[in-house]
């Protein structure tokens, strides 16, 4: 049995978290591929979207009212000649032009007519027959948007990197692209480890588990934008174990759960050695998690002069550590594997609803829960028993973060929490 490698180091949360982004921002995106304009949503561009005219593309009223010179109702009441309506899809002939003394009625979106500067909302008018009173007087330029306000023709208006949410969709239809070039979605392998785990089809016996580690890892994956290759349980045995590992590595980035720890049976690190990985880190100091390791491992492929290294994190097996640490960690290097950029860590603050009691020492992520009504949120610890209590965690909203120096937190106080 070859004896445990040096350490790469314990490090604090902040100086994990660092070194992890620092190794994205070295990763180049893969490919690109041509996506139907739905299908693209949550993937990230790799071309830019421009606008393809004017936006507006012509002067748009804000308010149903009436289009008119703003000098014509400097004072009020003003009585004005009433000469046509344009609702949003008309576009205003010659005979609406407006000239001094008259208005036009207008609906919200629809083009201001020629000779009109400002519109006077609805509410503040009374229409009879071919006249209208205008009850309020407006400045040269209210209730409308000017023509190319929002965007110029050949603007840039999303960038190649950027991941496309509903908002980001809508700008591609606006402009009428129906497809849409994107980064392909990284491959990302999921190897579960460790005899006492069991296929979920499979009934457990008496001191197994069912792998459920696989399947939370997936569903992160996706989430993330990547796309998970569930590899088969790997033994508790070396050689097994270092093929299955040497298949993940084909991937773009191989995530391994369980044995990571000190135990006699905890391998990982073990292997790895042998296949001359580069450990950055193992271990941090949080809670949950703190076994994770991460580092780099080159493998020869067919037809290739040099190595391909493919980045991989070994994640304790504890379930709640699992999902912890690929929220803390791995998705910074899901989202530079699909071509997009390593998003920062955003803390809430909320008032903590219940007493806190802990030991220092660990930065602390723990389920909890986040209630409250509108602006009145609290946050209150969940009822769990440690990091294998899967049904705590499917009960939590959120995790809230313990600083490392703070033993006791009195109701009341403002805390940090994570949303997952």
């Amino acid at each position: 049995m070859p004896s445990r490698p040096p350490a790469a180091g314990i490090v604090s949360f902040e100086e994990a978290r660092h070194i992890v982004e620092q190794h994205a921002g070295r990763i180049s995106p893969g490919e690109a591929e041509t996506a139907e304009l739905l299908s693209a949503s949550g993937r990230v561009l790799a071309e830019p979207i421009l606008a393809d005219r004017d936006f507006p593309p012509f002067p748009r009223a804000t308010r149903d009212g009436y289009a008119l010179r703003a000098q014509d109702v400097a004072e009020v009441p003003a009585r004005l000649e009433l000469i046509g309506e344009i609702k949003a899809g008309d576009w205003p002939a010659g005979s609406r032009n407006v000239k001094q003394g008259q208005a036009v009625a207008i609906m919200t979106g629809a083009p201001l007519p020629p000779g009109a500067d400002a519109v006077v909302m609805v509410e503040y008018t009374a229409q009879t027959g071919i006249s209208v009173e205008i009850k309020r007087s407006v400045k040269s330029g209210e209730n409308f948007v000017p023509r190319g306000a929002e965007a110029r023709e050949g603007q840039l208006l999303l960038d190649r990197g950027n991941r496309l949410d509903h908002a980001g969709i809508a700008i591609a239809a606006s402009v009428g692209k129906s497809k849409l070039q994107v980064f392909r979605r990284p491959r990302i392998a999921v190897l579960s480890t460790g005899d006492e785990i069991v296929e979920i089809e499979k009934i457990p016996g008496p001191s197994q588990i069912r792998n459920s580690n696989t399947y939370s890892l997936s569903a992160q994956i996706r989430r993330a934008g990547g796309e998970p290759v569930r590899l088969p349980i790997a033994p508790d045995e070396p050689s097994r174990l270092r093929s299955l590992i040497e298949e993940g590595l084909e991937s773009d980035l191989l995530l391994l759960t369980g044995g990571v720890s000190m135990g006699k049976y905890d391998l990982v690190e073990q292997v790895l050695a042998e296949l001359k990985a580069e450990f950055y880190f193992t271990g941090a100091q949080i809670q949950p998690g703190r076994p994770i390791v991460f580092g780099r491992c080159g493998q020869w492929r067919t037809g290739v002069s040099a190595p391909h290294h493919t980045y991989f994190f070994g994640l304790p097996g504890n379930p709640v550590s699992t999902m912890v640490t690929f929220e803390l960690f791995v998705r910074p290097m899901i989202q530079a594997l699909t071509g997009g950029k390593p998003q920062p860590l955003i803390f809430l603050k909320a008032r903590l609803k219940s007493e806190v009691r802990t030991k220092t020492g660990l930065k602390r992520f723990l389920p909890a829960v986040l209630c409250g009504e509108f602006e009145n949120a609290e946050v209150e610890l969940a009822r769990w028993q440690g990091s294998g209590d899967i049904a705590a965690r499917a009960g939590a909203n959120c995790y809230l973060v313990i600083p490392p120096d703070r033993e006791q937190i009195s109701a009341g106080e403002w805390v940090s929490l994570l949303l997952p």
